[in-house]
């Protein structure tokens, strides 16, 4: 899994009928800290997460190992809603609110 920061959506009105009820993020990879800091994906949404929220996803094939997700084509899952990130143990990212 990788940390990530949900910085856009995608609509798509027309797709594969597998694909029919999924929410599609943008997001970008980020440091302990909650900074956008390299790659970007689309990753199907199977927890509810929202734009500038940090995340957790997965890639390839285990993005296929959620109940929304199994069987479909898709290269990027989001997971989880990071509410906390403690590295060394110092608090690095907290969500707020």
């Amino acid at each position: 899994m990788q940390l990530g920061k949900v910085i856009g959506t995608v609509v798509a009105s027309r797709k594969e009928d597998v694909l029919e009820g999924m929410k599609f993020l943008v997001v970008k990879n980020c440091d302990f800290d909650g900074k956008p800091t390299g790659a970007t994906v689309v990753a199907v949404d199977a927890v509810g997460a929202g734009v500038d929220e940090v995340v957790l996803y997965a890639s390839g094939s285990s993005a296929r190992l959620t109940r929304l997700t199994e069987n479909r084509p898709v290269d990027a899952t989001i997971m989880a809603i990071v509410d906390l990130v403690e590295v060394d143990g110092a608090g690095r990212y907290r969500k707020v609110g």
